[in-house]
This record gives structure tokens, sequence and C-alpha cells, in this order.
């Protein structure tokens, strides 16, 4: 274990992530699961990005924030499954948390950016190109991003306070902030209770104005006289909700319930939903169940084909 002397007192400079113990044989079939996982994360948000810059139809608004969100959870899922290794520094450990937090705000930030998008689409079909035109879709995606780094640079700052003295084993995949705390030999109330805030802040908003949202777009799903449309249109919000239930109700349950012995023995297991499973659903629900991304696909497999034909015959 690496160490440093200061002031008569042992700093770990070292710390070791647990990651999943006690799986004995199963280690390479999960660390296979994991990879297989990161790869058909990485090729879905690609491939998502790659439909929206490259075809026309879908140079719109909600386009244009599903392009950006998928390159958020690329960023995302890159940040957490390459790095489930073993050992890593303290700065390492902590600058893993920040870009995730950063991240997980933005996501926040977006998701509720996302829905009011619909909302307008479907709540406010005449005023869709005035509410939701380039220039305030791009103030809403830089604004996500702003917000994430002001917020998570007041708690990294906090964070680099802290010292460690052991033990040095962190209970956890990746470097969350509640079990790099319970390392700390430092007081650590005050990081405690501004996370708390800013976890509220950056969870509740988003989570209430997405609610608010799908309220006001059930409603007007409900009044359309077309039996088909009502379908088309519940089935998407469902799959929508039921992604946005599942990451918002875990991160609620991590970061802003008490912090019991029962439910921290489970926070490893809910990390899985907002930090793994969700940036692999994120492309299959928001983008690839949509009419417009399937035909784009379809193009575009079609055009490769072609250009592999003519490829082909001019070799021979």
């Amino acid at each position: 274990m690496a160490v440093t002397e200061s002031q008569n007192q042992t700093e770990i400079t070292e710390l070791y992530l647990m990651g999943f113990v006690g799986l004995g044989d199963l280690q390479v079939p999960v660390f296979c699961l994991f990879l297989l996982i990161y790869l058909v994360t990485m090729i879905g948000n690609i491939l998502i990005m790659l439909l929206v810059v490259i075809d026309s139809h879908l140079h719109t608004p909600m386009y244009f924030f599903l392009g950006s969100f998928s390159f958020l959870e690329m960023c995302y899922s890159s940040n957490i499954l390459p790095m489930m290794k073993r050992s890593i520094s303290v700065t390492g450990c902590m600058m893993q948390y920040y870009f995730f937090a950063i991240l997980g705000v933005a996501e926040c930030c977006l998701l509720g950016a996302m829905s009011y998008d619909r909302c307008v689409a479907i709540c406010k079909p005449l005023h869709y190109t005035i509410l939701m035109n380039g220039r305030i879709c791009l103030q809403f995606i830089i604004g996500s991003w702003i917000n994430g780094l002001f917020v998570m640079s007041i708690v990294l700052y906090l964070m680099h306070q802290l010292k460690f003295c052991g033990p040095s084993e962190i209970n956890h995949f990746f470097c969350e902030l509640n079990p790099i705390l319970k390392l700390a030999c430092s007081d650590t109330h005050f990081i405690e209770v501004v996370t708390f805030f800013i976890s509220a802040m950056c969870i509740l908003l988003p989570f209430f104005l997405t609610l608010a949202s799908y309220i006001f777009i059930i409603s007007t799903i409900m009044r359309m006289s077309s039996v088909s449309g009502r379908k088309k249109a519940f089935s998407t919000c469902s799959s929508h909700l039921m992604v946005v239930s599942i990451f918002y109700s875990t991160l609620m349950i991590v970061y802003l319930l008490p912090k019991t012995d029962g439910l921290q023995s489970s926070n490893k297991v809910l990390s899985l939903f907002y930090t793994i499973l969700t940036p692999l659903f994120n492309p299959l629900i928001y983008s690839l169940r949509n009419r417009e991304v399937k035909e784009a696909l379809k193009k575009a497999v079609a055009k490769l084909c072609t250009l592999g034909r003519m490829y082909h015959r001019n070799l021979v």
C-alpha cells in the first residue's frame, strides 16, 4: 500500500476497489458480461449519433437532443466500465467521481429538457418551432453541462480537503461519494450536507419537470380522437417513463434517503441501474424504437450495401 507520512499521520495515496467480491468462479463470466454491455452501449450510441448527423430528416430539435444524449451516455459508460480495476490512486478516484457526477447532473438536466421538448411538441404543436428552435436547444444542452461542471467543482474542492488514513478498500465497483467518505479520517459532515443539497437540487428539479411534462402529455393524449394515435403515443411514453423512473428512483434511493446499513448494502446493486443499464437501454428506448430512426437506419444500411456492391464490381 502506497502511503506518505504527514504530521505524524499515515496518509493513504492508493485505494482498492473491491467490486463484486465473493463471485469466485463467476469473475470471468461477469467480466465478459460487462465487456459485452460496454461494447453494445458504445455501438448503439455511436450509431444514433451517426444517424442524426448524416440523415437530413433527423435534423430536428428532438433528434438533436437524442444525439447529444447518446454522446453523454458514451462518456458516462466510458468513465465507469473500463475503469473497473482493483487499485486506483486517491486523486484518480476523486476525478472518476468528479466526471461521473458531472455526467450524472448533465443527464438529469438533459432528461428534463427532452421531456419538455416532447411536451411542447404534443401539447403545443403550433408553437413548437418558436419554443424549441436550434438556439434554445443548444442553450439547454450547454446549460446542462455547465450546471454539472459548476456544482461538482464545489464538491471536488471540498473532497480535496479530506485526508484518507485507512482502511484503503472501497466496497464498490467504482468511486462513488459515500464509500469514499467512509475512508476519510477528516470531518465529513460539511461535505455530506453540501452534497445532499446539491443532489436534491440536481435530481429533484429535473425530475419534477419531467413528471409535469408527462402529466401534460398524457392528459393531451387522453383527449385525442384517434385510437391508433393514442396507442402509439402511450407506447412511446410508457417506455420513456419506464427508463426515466428507474434512473431517477435509484438515484434518489442512493443519494437522498438516509444512509442506513440496510440501504448502504444494496446501494452497489442499485448503482448498476443508473451507471450501466440505463446507458445500455436508452438508445433502444429513445431512438431505435422510433419509426424515423428505423427508416434512417434502413436507408443507411441500403446505401452501404450499394456502395459495397459497386466497390466489388470495380474490383472484378
